[in-house]
């Protein structure tokens, strides 16, 4: 295993682009987008109520917001050199998105990739908050404020074990809520109780990358609970996130929290459970547990679809 230090001089390719699109890791993504798409889709199925010009800017605001995460928790996650170790045994689905590691952007850049995209979320909550109302303030400032203490000092939750936590409810009751406040003006235990699956999700999925990750998650000081409890117990924890997730999707149809048609979303159970098999098997291998890395990833997007579509069915059919 090799150090690389970043040198003055990055160095890039011929497409300058390319290097911002790996920064962003647009591949995580999704967590954001799906759940402020499910919530609105909840909205216009149960109350007939849908705002397109509100959810497109809550759409652009939480994807840019994410892109901003992202490259935040790579600059801090660089400076405390969590991130800094490379090789042939690297995990594409963890440790940072590694434009800065090979060289390919400099902090300073990053840092003023991260103000600009911080900047457009900031503007765009503000502009919701004159349409809707005041509370979309303080949901913009619960999800804007903890995804930067995220990695930032002297919170940085994701050194202290809290990270995962932070996830579940941010990128579940957090972003779902937020997005259902601004197409309804009010609250409901409806989307509460569905937001708690892709926030599972969220967390099984930060789970297994941190796995790969446990050496330099520790030699970093970055005690994630993986790191704080040991790989094995980071597979037990993943194994609980889907079955939660699983679990209080199908619940919720059966108590008459939610439609039948999410059920939709257990279409995803067959690849959650081939993850699981590979994760156990290999969960010592970064490279052997990369299929389980990509199938989490299908889990999470093979569920938000089916959930989004689920309800799209009742609101046309009422099943």
């Amino acid at each position: 295993m090799r150090t690389k230090i970043e040198t003055s001089g990055p160095a890039r390719g011929t497409n300058p682009i390319a290097p911002w699109i790996q920064a962003v890791r647009v591949q995580f993504v999704p967590p954001s987008f799906l759940p402020v798409t499910l919530a609105a889709a909840i909205a216009w199925a149960r109350y007939d109520v849908f705002d397109p010009f509100a959810f497109l800017l809550v759409f652009i605001g939480v994807t840019v917001h994410h892109f901003g995460l992202n490259m935040l928790d790579d600059v801090l996650d660089y400076l405390h050199a969590v991130d800094r170790a490379w090789g042939d045994e690297k995990n594409p689905y963890t440790g940072g998105s590694g434009v800065l590691t090979e060289g390919l952007l400099t902090v300073n850049e990053l840092r003023g990739g991260v103000a600009v995209c911080y900047g457009i979320t900031v503007a765009i909550w503000i502009w919701l908050a004159l349409l809707k109302g005041w509370p979309v303030l303080v949901i913009g400032a619960v999800g804007i404020l903890s995804s930067i203490f995220y990695t930032v000092p002297p919170v940085k939750f994701a050194y202290r074990g809290f990270g995962e936590l932070g996830l579940l409810v941010n990128f579940g009751p957090v972003l779902v809520m937020g997005s259902y406040y601004v197409q309804r003006q009010t609250f409901g235990v409806e989307p509460l109780i569905v937001s708690l699956v892709p926030g599972f999700l969220m967390w099984s999925m930060i789970v297994i990358n941190e796995i790969p990750d446990y050496e330099e998650d520790r030699r970093s000081g970055k005690m994630n609970l993986v790191a704080r409890f040991g790989r094995r117990a980071g597979v037990v924890l993943y194994q609980a996130g889907l079955l939660c997730a699983f679990g209080i999707l199908a619940g919720s149809v059966i108590v008459g929290a939610a439609p039948p048609g999410i059920l939709l979303g257990l279409l995803a159970l067959p690849t959650a459970i081939q993850s699981v098999r590979i994760l156990n098997e290999h969960y010592l291998d970064r490279l052997k547990v990369i299929p389980a890395n990509i199938a989490i990833i299908k889990v999470y997007l093979i569920t938000g679809v089916a959930l989004i579509v689920g309800y799209l069915v009742h609101g046309v059919t009422g099943w």
